[in-house]
């Protein structure tokens, strides 16, 4: 059964079906019984398996992709624990199939920090920061000048990139989406040790406003509202201006993916290929809340390329909280053998936390 469900998926994502039916995982009795617990830890497979399955395609186009791939990515494309091909001799790292990146480690981070304090407080979430060794080179500039500077009290006015909001999961896992102030404010403190810019706090904010919402058995026009006014809120407070062009992009996007006939990769790369702050959080919170399948959703993002590793996490965090089901165990159970991070425990810690 987990088989021809992965089957199907893949079938979906490469043929003209439109994705948005492809799970119907909304007002059914299922979902009425899914407890919090469940979407918690459904949220944190999300993210671990989307960013796993999506590193094998990350930075490439989508021609590229299909270079790589010829038949498409379908899940984790060779033995688990061997180098990605591409990656093979990669003097900065050799990234193995499986393994997750620095989006992953980062959540783990934010979310250790949470369970030390009870809340989210920049010093603690940079003190777990400087003990993540992924990405840490001069190619990425967030993260290595915060390393460099080596203080976990570090905050800075730069970066709009989406290193942020990549792994402010566990700020949605805390607290209630009703809590849209606690949630922009603890966005804000997950953020700034490596990313201030208006931009990336305002994703950092979309973000963790739409996992609260999906984890709260919200519906997905509510959850994307809640997310447009969480980025609007965080955007002006941080620019000190009435301007909200991360939470109109995000609505822009949205209301495009949600009307799109044809949701494929080639479709989606030519139109919203994610490739810089104004495409990649918005891309994924709309196929967070258009779609109703985490492996769907997983598949896509990680055919259309680009930023496919921070799209495929964060859709398939709001997916997974909506949708448990849909996560893909298999997969998950890879990510666990190569890596070890044992998010079961983590989710159990975290949902005793939730308010």
């Amino acid at each position: 059964m987990e088989r021809l469900r992965i089957n199907e998926a893949i079938a979906r994502t490469f043929g003209n079906t439109d994705l948005r039916r492809c799970c119907n995982c909304e007002g059914t009795a299922a979902d009425m019984n899914r407890s919090v617990k469940q979407r918690i830890l459904a949220c944190l497979k999300g993210i671990a398996t989307g960013d796993a399955v999506g590193k094998q395609t990350e930075t490439l186009s989508r021609a590229d992709v299909l270079r790589w791939y010829p038949d498409g990515v379908r899940g984790f494309e060779g033995p688990p624990g061997t180098p990605i091909p591409r990656y093979v001799g990669n003097a900065k790292r050799e990234w193995r199939i499986g393994e997750t990146t620095d989006d992953t480690e980062g959540t783990i981070a934010v979310a250790r920090a949470i369970l030390q304090d009870g809340d989210v407080r920049h010093t603690s979430v940079g003190r777990h920061l400087l003990e993540c060794k992924k990405s840490v080179h001069p190619g990425v500039t967030s993260l290595w000048e915060f390393h460099q500077a080596g203080d976990p009290g570090r905050v800075t006015e730069r970066h709009d990139g989406c290193g942020a909001a990549i792994r402010v999961a566990p700020v949605g896992i805390l607290y209630r989406s009703d809590r849209l102030d606690d949630i922009v404010a603890a966005a804000r403190e997950a953020s700034i040790s490596t990313h201030g810019g208006a931009l990336a706090i305002a994703a950092a904010a979309a973000t963790a406003a739409a996992v609260s919402a999906a984890i709260d058995g919200a519906s997905p026009p509510e959850i994307i509202e809640v997310a447009q006014r969480a980025a609007t809120q965080a955007e002006r407070q941080r620019s000190d201006s009435a301007d909200a062009t991360f939470a109109e992009a995000l609505r822009t996007i949205h209301a495009d993916v949600d009307k799109c006939s044809e949701l494929n990769p080639g479709a989606v790369a030519a139109r919203w290929f994610p490739e810089n702050p104004l495409t990649i959080v918005p891309l994924a919170v709309a196929l967070g809340t258009v779609m109703q399948s985490a492996e769907a959703a997983i598949l896509l993002a990680t055919n259309v390329g680009g930023d496919s590793d921070s799209v495929a996490s964060i859709a398939a965090a709001i997916l997974g909280a909506r949708c448990p089901e849909t996560v893909n165990n298999e997969w998950y159970a890879v990510v666990e053998q190569v890596n070890g991070h044992d998010l079961v425990s983590l989710a159990e810690d975290l949902t005793g936390l939730r308010c």
